[in-house]
């Protein structure tokens, strides 16, 4: 009797945590009046992943790669259709080189500069809105 109750109790747990609006809680980061929500790919298998084979990003969206110490990076496009920019930034939050990149391209873009995080988003995002290097990125 004790473990049908018990599964009962589990079953339950998970339907209720189950239910109801399934809503993103991605976290948000600000450049300067700007605010993007992120997807973290903050484990090997997630940047291994990054945004390959996906078909679109939505609009003030984006990914933050997010390595374990500050190092020299690299990306490349590959099974990657959607046209990207990526900014490099470091362990202070300031943004050290900004780059557009090539769906489907097997070329790797090295950061020039010891980095701790990469901020994948739509291509013209960082021209549009004014985003440049130097600019500092608060992340939560």
């Amino acid at each position: 009797m004790k473990i049908i109750y018990l599964i009962f109790c589990i079953l339950s747990l998970l339907l209720f945590s189950c239910s109801g609006d399934n809503k993103s809680q991605n976290p948000i980061i600000h450049i300067g009046n700007k605010s993007i929500e992120v997807e973290l790919a903050d484990t090997p298998e997630k940047r291994q992943q990054g945004l390959m084979n996906r078909t679109s990003l939505e609009k003030n969206h984006g990914m933050l790669f997010v390595f374990e110490n500050e190092q020299h990076v690299n990306f490349w496009m590959k099974d990657t259709s959607i046209p990207l920019s990526i900014a490099y930034i470091n362990k202070s939050g300031q943004i050290t080189e900004i780059y557009d990149l090539e769906p489907y391209s097997l070329k790797i873009l090295w950061s020039s500069h010891p980095v701790l995080y990469g901020l994948e988003v739509n291509r013209g995002y960082f021209k549009e809105n004014n985003i440049k290097v130097g600019d500092s990125v608060k992340i939560p």
